[in-house]
């Protein structure tokens, strides 16, 4: 079946760096967009950075500009994301999304999350 599974989450300090990783399986990774998306306490979920298929293009939520770099390597099935200069307003749930339109109809999987917390 499907799986997205999220991993490096946890506890960094003001300043630090993390990398995320998203392993999928069961669908065809390579022909996907990936994205990851955050969701803190009482707010909406927002778009972190999203990647296009094979990686050609790359778009980010304005305040993760210059701090955090999606990537993909698709012979891995793998999508990641790494993370500079964390602020505390960065935490939240990041989760990982793969999507793709085939004609009208959508294919979109989700992962179940991992918890991001900056704070000294």
């Amino acid at each position: 079946q499907v799986q997205l599974v999220e991993s490096g989450g946890g506890l960094v300090q003001p300043g630090g760096s993390l990398r995320l990783s998203c392993a999928a399986s069961g669908f065809a990774f390579s022909t996907y967009a990936m994205s990851w998306y955050r969701q803190a306490p009482g707010k909406e979920r927002e778009l972190v950075a999203g990647i296009t298929s094979i990686g050609g293009r790359t778009n980010y939520g304005d305040s993760m500009k210059g701090r955090f770099t999606i990537s993909r390597d698709n012979a891995k099935s793998t999508a990641y994301l790494q993370m500079n200069s964390l602020k505390p307003e960065d935490t939240a749930v990041y989760y990982c999304n793969a999507f793709k339109e085939v004609g009208a109809r959508p294919y979109d999987y989700w992962g179940q999350g991992t918890q991001v917390t900056v704070s000294s």
